[in-house]
């Protein structure tokens, strides 16, 4: 059954029908940059306000790790997904709570993902388009994918998924889970409630157990 994370997420009334839907996984961008930005205090109101069994996960670029563990005290976030040029050793220190995000352009550009096997808890591969860490929109390569499964960690498949293309992301790559952002949103950081309805329908034949 695949998991599914809801990312970049900045209204309280999207993270919890991301969570009546099924989403496993809740995603909050601690990346100034990014149009889907939101404070630590921003993001523990939400937290706070979640029921339990939801991973809540903050995504991070490039930062310091004393910044990282400050907001991790802060917001009480379950994991810390790093979606920058953090080193193997960055990672490690925040072993097990750690995910490694991947903006793989080519086939070579898989080869560093085996630096951070012990490192991280799963790998997560989304389109690289310069200048932008992630939330680009642009589907990413599942033949890419389906090849970084030769390195044995779980994958979190990411880049321009939406209702309309999520089945057959699936049927080709068939990852552990699922990172969507930007092809359920109105507008960068707020979510369009029919397009995420739409997405855990597409998706209902693959969330079955058994």
């Amino acid at each position: 059954m695949v998991r599914v994370k809801i990312c970049g997420l900045k209204r309280l009334e999207d993270a919890l029908l991301a969570v009546e839907l099924g989403a496993d996984a809740l995603g909050f961008v601690f990346y100034p940059k990014s149009p889907r930005y939101i404070t630590p205090e921003e993001a523990l109101k939400i937290i706070s306000r979640l029921p339990p069994f939801v991973t809540t996960v903050g995504v991070f670029v490039n930062e310091t790790r004393e910044t990282v563990a400050k907001i991790l005290e802060i917001t009480g976030l379950d994991l810390v997904q790093f979606h920058g040029d953090e080193p193997p050793s960055l990672c490690a220190s925040f072993f097990p709570r750690a995910l490694k995000a991947f903006r793989i352009k080519s086939p070579e550009d898989l080869e560093q993902i085996k630096d951070y096997q012990g490192t991280v808890r799963a790998i997560l591969l989304d389109t690289f388009v310069k200048g932008l860490p992630g939330g680009t929109g642009k589907t990413f390569d599942w033949e890419l994918a389906v090849a970084a499964k030769r390195y044995d960690m779980p994958i979190i498949l990411a880049g321009g998924l939406n209702p309309e293309n999520v089945a057959s992301a699936m049927e080709k790559v068939r990852p552990f889970g699922l990172d969507i952002s930007s092809g359920i949103e109105e507008s960068p950081g707020l979510k369009d409630p029919s397009k995420m309805r739409a997405l855990f329908k597409a998706l209902f034949p693959f969330r079955k157990s058994g």
